[in-house]
């Protein structure tokens, strides 16, 4: 198998990776074979699966844009995956120039490729972590230098609690992230669920297997297990709700124009919540 110059040295490229696998949905280059492989075998049960991680995408923007307004300029993006066009920072700057982003993954390619594109930025930083360590995150050199955690911080939980089994204890995570953000901190998170899906649990199941199948277990949650997350925040209006229903309105509903109208991107949940 032939590695392509941008895959860092070590890495299985025989393995498949949920990062890598979302880069594909999202019409990315930074993906293998093997990835690509997954993706469509997940896709043969869910074929809306790009139309959903196109909402995610386009919620995560309206979210990061609402919370620029709201005058928080600081971002902790974790499990933000390989950037693509239009991520947190580009998002934050054009409409804050002071914006600090902070983006964390475990996934080395998008590690690596996130620290290749943000090369020479200031005021972003890129670090390698696992969200089931949140004091690895905290006390990370680029969250000490980049991030004033006495002010307030825009947390990026999305698309990846749902990789985080009950046994990880992905409450406990979010609890001592939440412990660790100043008030006026907004958490900013998506999560898949079975609920929304215009097919039925049993015809869904079959990509949860596949990406059981790839050591990368997908929990679907109910919105209540969803909501759960927010302990601790006020959930602001709407509320958790299907992604393209968090505040449609104004010009940015015209990202995602066609997600609109395609009845898989209500699948699973969005929501934004502050602490108080």
């Amino acid at each position: 198998m032939e590695r392509p110059a941008w895959a860092p040295p070590g890495i299985d490229i025989s393995v498949p990776s949920v990062s890598r696998i979302y880069d594909y949905y999202l019409g990315g280059s930074h993906n293998f074979e093997v990835d690509r492989q997954a993706a469509r075998r997940a896709m043969e049960f869910i074929p809306g699966l790009p139309k959903i991680m196109q909402a995610n995408r386009a919620f995560m923007r309206r979210a990061v844009r609402y919370a620029v307004g709201e005058g928080v300029t600081q971002f902790l993006d974790i499990g933000s995956g390989i950037p693509t066009f239009g991520n947190v920072h580009e998002i934050a700057r054009a409409a804050s120039p002071e914006a600090r982003v902070v983006y964390v993954d475990h996934d080395p390619v998008a590690v690596a490729h996130s620290q290749a594109v943000l090369g020479g930025d200031d005021r972003t930083g890129v670090v390698a972590a696992d969200l089931r360590k949140p004091q690895e995150i905290l006390n990370s050199p680029e969250v000490q230098q980049l991030l004033d955690l006495d002010r307030p911080v825009a947390l990026l939980l999305v698309a990846v609690l749902h990789f985080l089994e009950d046994a990880d204890e992905p409450y406990a995570a979010v609890a001592e992230l939440r412990d660790a953000l100043a008030p006026g901190s907004l958490l900013i998170l998506t999560h898949a669920s079975y609920e929304g899906i215009p097919l039925t649990q049993e015809e869904a199941s079959g990509t949860v297997g596949v990406y059981r199948d790839i050591r990368n277990p997908l929990v679907m949650r109910s919105a209540e297990e969803v909501s759960r997350f927010f302990d601790g925040f006020e959930l602001l209006e709407p509320g958790l709700v299907s992604m393209p229903d968090w505040r449609p309105d104004g010009p940015e509903a015209a990202d995602d124009g066609e997600t609109q109208e395609d009845p898989y991107a209500f699948s699973g949940f969005g929501g934004v919540g502050r602490k108080a």
